[in-house]
């Protein structure tokens, strides 16, 4: 769907049927298909539309948004314990090691990841040192 030349809303159909000829709204799986459903919005929006090109319109924005809201959303950032028990894994630790690690006794270790026992500063500060990240990432 993408041209070459920007598409104009007075060049676009009136009716529904003729948007959907165009261009037919489907969910969004790839950065193509955004970019065209995008294209079709923008040429939409800011002009008075009659009922069909409303109708089309706000289903595309919707596909749009959908997609946006999906595909395109920052993942939220692993933090705290989590951090720690990906490191554990990535670098092959168990909690035994978390242990060793930290200075504790192992069944705190475990207790740790649980989440029943709370991390201290300590803690923190030898695991930023171990694995040589941010003490921040470590933080709840």
């Amino acid at each position: 769907m993408k041209t070459t030349t920007p598409l104009k809303f007075s060049s676009l159909p009136k009716t529904y049927t003729g948007l959907v000829a165009l261009h037919v709204p489907r969910p969004i799986h790839d950065a193509t298909a955004y970019d065209n459903a995008v294209e079709i919005v923008h040429a939409l929006a800011g002009f008075k539309l009659n009922r069909d090109q409303e109708d089309y319109l706000e289903l595309m924005a919707k596909l749009v948004e959908d997609y946006e809201h999906t595909a395109l959303a920052e993942p939220t950032p692993v933090r705290g314990i989590e951090t720690v028990k990906f490191l554990l894994a990535d670098n092959g630790l168990t909690g035994d090691d978390l242990g060793r690690i930290i200075g504790v006794d192992r069944s705190i270790a475990y207790r740790i990841l649980k989440g029943t026992r709370n991390i201290t500063a300590d803690h923190i500060k030898k695991l930023a040192a171990r694995f040589t990240v941010s003490a921040d990432l470590l933080l709840a």
